[in-house]
C-alpha cells in the first residue's frame, strides 16, 4: 500500500473545528508553503501568524476553521466579505488551503460543505473564489463542486516572472 493510500482512512478521521489561537504558526507555515512552492497564493513574501489571525478578527461572524489529524492542523478555510457595502452582504468568499500531504483525500469537499452551510446560515446565498489560471486543481476542485467561472482578469499577477490571471468562480444558492 503506497504512503498517500495509508493516509487517505485518516482524512475522515480530520476533525473540523473553529480555528484555535494555538493553530496560527501551523495556518501561516502551511499558507507559506504554497508561497514558496506554487501560484495558490498570489504573495510571494512568507507571512507572519498574525496575518490570518487578524483577518479572523476582522471578521469574527465569519467561519474560520481548522482541519486537524493526530493534534496537527493539516489545512484551514475561512470565509470573509465580498464587500463592505451592505447590499453585498449575502456575499461571501472563500479561501482554503490544505497541507499538500493531504491534498486530493476528500478534505477540500469537507471544508466547502460546512463553509457553505455556516454561510448560508449567516445568509450568504453567492459564494465566490478567486484562483489563480495558474492552479489548475483548485480550477478543476470548484468547477467539480458546483461552481462556474464567472470572470477572468487576465495577467493581472505576475509571480516568479510568469504571469498569471485571476479567475472568479461563483455558486449560487
Amino acid at each position: 500500500m503506497s504512503s498517500r493510500n495509508s493516509q487517505a482512512g485518516a482524512q475522515s478521521d480530520a476533525v473540523i473545528r473553529d480555528v484555535g489561537q494555538a493553530d496560527w504558526p501551523q495556518v501561516s507555515a502551511i499558507f507559506n508553503h504554497y508561497i514558496a512552492e506554487s501560484f495558490a497564493a498570489y504573495i510571494e513574501q512568507p507571512v507572519a501568524d498574525d496575518f490570518f489571525r487578524d483577518r479572523q478578527s476582522a471578521h469574527a461572524e465569519f467561519p474560520f476553521l481548522a482541519a486537524e489529524v493526530s493534534g496537527t492542523v493539516v489545512g484551514f478555510a475561512f470565509l470573509a466579505p465580498f464587500h463592505p457595502a451592505p447590499t453585498m452582504k449575502h456575499s461571501a468568499t472563500l479561501t482554503y488551503f490544505i497541507h499538500p500531504d493531504h491534498t486530493g483525500r476528500g478534505l477540500g469537499g469537507r471544508f466547502l460543505d460546512i463553509l457553505i452551510e455556516r454561510g448560508r446560515s449567516l445568509g450568504i446565498t453567492n459564494f465566490l473564489a478567486h484562483i489563480s489560471s495558474r492552479n489548475p486543481g483548485s480550477l478543476n476542485f470548484h468547477l467539480r463542486h458546483g461552481f462556474s467561472e464567472c470572470g477572468r482578469l487576465a495577467e493581472v499577477g505576475v509571480k516568479k516572472g510568469q504571469p498569471f490571471d485571476m479567475v472568479w468562480v461563483q455558486r449560487r444558492f
